[in-house]
């Protein structure tokens, strides 16, 4: 077992990972900017070292520094997190150059999955279903407009290294192809420093599934069941629950083992997520793979009763899985609400500033993630997500009633969160009944009058 960790992110995910190094008897190095000095990871680490000023770009971006922490600090390993450098082929290639094992798969697998077009191939290699579309990565609009009229529109342009819904545009017909595709070149050029872009077939009122996975260095891959993320606001995610409400057994058996074969295929290792559209009349397709472990990774610790932060540094460590696929059970149902600084009134601006008062209850079935507390000074510099509430019930009925129970409790003054406005989702008929797509919020908003962007959604 891994001996010292250097935890190379900040907030609710570096927590997360302080409590399961705790419990593995790991001890832990922070790394901190100027802005995050009272960040309760922080406090909570055997260490801490400071790397730089408040933006990204300056502390938890830079490589140099972090290693250079590595090295002052004397740490066996470098977990990543979520976000920042945890999906960066040359950092994890510089971790392990430098003797450091990084809490993750290898550079080559990272730099393959985390180029969407040689993900796509992968997958058809896989034989694991993906939509119609361009023929890898388009050189020329003109050649773009031509495959484009082949597969026919609608289409949506995609970033080849993008994520998060930058770089990516919807094109309704020809007339538009030109335009949007200069647009989607120069947002996947501001964003990821690489303005390739690819397409694929639009499908309209999609589900978002995606499927968790651990794999081990000896060859052993399997799948912990499906999460559903289709309630999503710009691209972003504000509730994922497991199991998903579309899937039967049969549908969850398929998609599993076209994750699984993926992931083989790749000789992928550590925990990563296969991520699909999923149809009304039941037909799945590849999206993308993610190499990290994902902020909604809760649920299915929640359902399954494994540690998947945990399993990551024993991955990492060289220890074999001592699972089988048939020992994996969901039991139960979870359902989480990610906690943001920002004001669901003013169009959701981030609200960065002092918590006077902070309180989100506990109590049987609820899990909360965070890194806030009363006194917290919210920097402006980073992601506004402040935690994650997760309930779990005997069914999906049960994890709702808990789950409004417990954001009707929870007490947040002095800025602004989105707390009453995922109260409105869980008190929605359509949100109760399950039968909802990844354009749930934009019919939400205009069925509530919310200020939503209305934007049509597909990842």
């Amino acid at each position: 077992m891994l001996e010292k960790l250097l935890i190379a992110n900040r907030g609710e995910i570096a927590v997360r990972i302080i409590s399961a190094c705790r419990e593995l008897g790991i001890r832990t190095l922070a790394v901190y900017s100027q802005a995050d000095e009272d960040s309760l990871h922080v406090h909570l680490a055997d260490e801490a070292i400071c790397i730089g000023d408040g933006p990204a770009d300056g502390s938890y971006l830079r490589m140099d520094r972090i290693l250079a922490a590595a090295e002052l600090g004397n740490v066996d390993a470098i977990h990543p997190g979520y976000g920042f450098l945890s999906e960066n082929a040359k950092f994890a290639e510089q971790c392990r150059a430098c003797g450091i094992a990084f809490v993750g798969p290898g550079a080559d697998v990272i730099a393959r999955l985390g180029d969407k077009a040689r993900a796509r191939d992968a997958a058809l290699r896989a034989k694991v279903p993906v939509l119609p579309g361009s023929d890898g990565p388009v050189e020329r609009a003109e050649d773009g407009l031509r495959q484009a009229r082949r597969v026919g529109f609608p289409i949506l342009l995609k970033a080849v290294s993008g994520g998060g819904g930058k770089g990516m545009r919807l094109v309704r017909c020809a007339d538009e192809f030109f335009r949007e595709f200069a647009i989607a070149q120069v947002e996947a050029e501001k964003n990821f420093g690489d303005g390739r872009i690819y397409f694929e077939k639009f499908l309209g009122e999609p589900r978002h599934i995606e499927f968790q996975i651990l794999a081990d260095g000896h060859g052993h891959v399997l799948h912990l069941g499906e999460r559903d993320c289709s309630i999503q606001r710009r691209y972003q995610k504000l509730i994922e629950e497991a199991p998903s409400p579309a899937l039967d057994a049969s549908l969850r058996r398929k998609m599993g083992e076209a994750a699984v074969r993926l992931a083989k295929s790749c000789s992928y290792q550590s925990a990563g997520t296969v991520e699909f559209l999923l149809d009304r009349d039941g037909k799945f397709y590849f999206m993308e793979m993610n190499t990290r472990i994902q902020v909604e990774h809760g649920v299915t610790e929640m359902v399954t009763g494994i540690d998947l932060v945990q399993w990551q540094l024993r991955i990492a460590a060289g220890e074999r899985l001592d699972l089988e696929q048939k020992d994996v059970r969901m039991s139960g149902h979870a359902v989480e609400c990610r906690i943001n600084a920002e004001d669901p009134s003013n169009s959701f601006a981030p609200q960065p500033g002092t918590i006077s008062l902070w309180y989100l209850p506990g109590g049987p079935g609820i899990r909360i993630d965070s890194h806030a507390y009363g006194g917290y000074r919210i920097p402006h510099h980073y992601d506004s997500l402040l935690g994650k509430i997760i309930a779990i019930g005997r069914d999906r009925t049960s994890a709702l009633r808990k789950m409004e129970s417990a954001l009707a409790a929870a007490v947040v003054q002095g800025i602004h969160t989105t707390i009453p406005y995922l109260r409105e989702i869980f008190a929605d008929q359509i949100f109760q009944s399950g039968h909802f797509a990844t354009n749930f919020l934009e019919k939400f908003s205009t069925r509530h009058g919310a200020d939503l962007g209305q934007e049509r959604r597909q990842l």
